[in-house]
């Protein structure tokens, strides 16, 4: 299955689910929860204090070699904007992508969605916990704050 597919299917529109698709074209859908919801909003509200250009986007989908993966939310610059426009998936990662984190996902596959945005052109990638603490990487490996947004402390939302 490809993308294109996915989206225009009549039948995928309004799960309660966040649907990517594997390698092989295989969907996999995720259980979606209000809290994850709440998160979501809270991680947009945060960007948009402390980020004032570019777009900030939810649910933002990007291809990769390992299918079509679904950042819960990404921040992208004006360049990145005007270089790629609302192209579905997107071809690279916007500079950040966040995870929210949730039971059904495993550290591997966490960790896995944090190298390819990494590699495929993400500056920074962020995973969030239930307690809303907020874990930042780069190419480097795990960074103790923000190279994106100005910060003093850790980031929690």
């Amino acid at each position: 299955m490809h993308w294109s597919d996915v989206i225009t299917d009549p039948s995928l529109r309004n799960l309660p689910y966040k649907i990517e698709l594997d390698a092989q074209g295989r969907i996999i859908m995720s259980p979606a929860s209000n809290r994850h919801a709440i998160q979501q909003a809270r991680l947009v509200r945060l960007l948009a204090q402390r980020l004032s250009d570019g777009e900030i986007a939810t649910e933002c989908s990007i291809g990769t070699h390992q299918g079509v993966k679904v950042a819960d939310v990404v921040w992208m610059s004006p360049a990145f904007v005007k270089q790629h426009g609302d192209t579905t998936p997107y071809p690279q990662a916007p500079e950040l992508c966040v995870e929210i984190l949730s039971p059904s996902n495993s550290a591997a596959e966490i960790e896995g969605k944090i190298r390819l945005y990494l590699g495929y052109g993400a500056r920074e990638v962020w995973t969030v916990g239930d307690d809303g603490q907020i874990d930042v990487f780069g190419a480097e490996g795990p960074r103790e704050t923000s190279v994106l947004v100005e910060t003093q402390a850790p980031l929690k939302i």
